[in-house]
């Protein structure tokens, strides 16, 4: 369930216009690039706006807990990819699985802990970039001299994907935390810092027996390079706007 600020934020709603204009194929990958670096920079400032806010004002921005239900074609990959983001924008990620009785799969689930504007954020992220991942899934195959099936080989892809735009996410929310104590002063790593311990508490709380988290074991594949590509042409956060950035602005 999304919170009133990201139904009511006119921030978010522009936000979520440049990514969608991000992935839509018609957009040049330049253009998307451009796109998705300013919806980047955006997000970061909002989260620390809102985290400002709520330090003189709880009642703006409330810790809560979401839970992102994950079906369908490599589902235990694309909850890695939900809980990265998560951690990249200062919630606490809780990944399970469950297997009704007669059922083959399982259901996976991303229980997010944190505070409801930085929620918005990574469920936001997230909804974007499973997107743009399941289209370069879509195109990706093994190199004729790998032994490997196209499953493994697009399992490969997904996690060098989720390891390189996760990178680029903190690298965004970094700038903006050093560009905010320029201005702001200590007080701003202060507030983020109660803001992290307050949502790990949280979790903690809520799952006071701990779940491990998956961490797969992944060869260095044309797959997990080509996947780490592709988080790289989705330019999260990057500084490179160019003149595409500047019909990304007016958007």
């Amino acid at each position: 369930m999304h919170s009133n600020t990201q139904q009511n934020s006119p921030m978010l709603a522009k936000i979520r216009a440049l990514l969608a204009k991000a992935e839509d194929p018609a957009s040049s990958p330049e253009e998307s690039q451009a796109f998705f670096a300013k919806a980047a920079e955006l997000m970061a400032k909002y989260g620390i706006e809102r985290a400002m806010v709520a330090a003189s004002a709880p009642d703006t921005d409330k810790i809560g807990a979401r839970t992102i239900v994950i079906e369908g074609s490599y589902a235990e990959e694309r909850r890695l990819l939900a809980a990265y983001i998560a951690k990249a924008v200062s919630v606490e990620p809780i990944l399970n699985r469950r297997r009704k009785r007669g059922e083959k799969r399982f259901t996976y689930t991303v229980e997010l802990y944190g505070f409801e504007s930085d929620m918005d954020r990574a469920e936001m992220l997230y909804t974007s970039l499973s997107l743009q991942a399941s289209n370069g899934l879509r195109r990706t195959r093994p190199e004729w001299w790998e032994s490997t099936t196209l499953s493994t080989h697009r399992k490969a892809w997904l996690r060098g994907f989720t390891a390189t735009v996760t990178r680029r996410i903190e690298d965004a929310e970094q700038r903006a935390k050093d560009e905010a104590e320029v201005e702001h002063g200590r007080s701003v790593a202060l507030v983020l810092a109660n803001r992290a311990t307050l949502a790990k508490r949280a979790a903690d709380q809520a799952n006071p027996h701990g779940i491990a988290e998956y961490q797969p074991r992944t060869r260095r594949t044309s797959a997990y390079e080509e996947g780490q590509a592709a988080g790289r042409r989705a330019d999260i956060g990057a500084k490179r706007v160019g003149a595409a950035a500047g019909r990304a602005n007016a958007a």
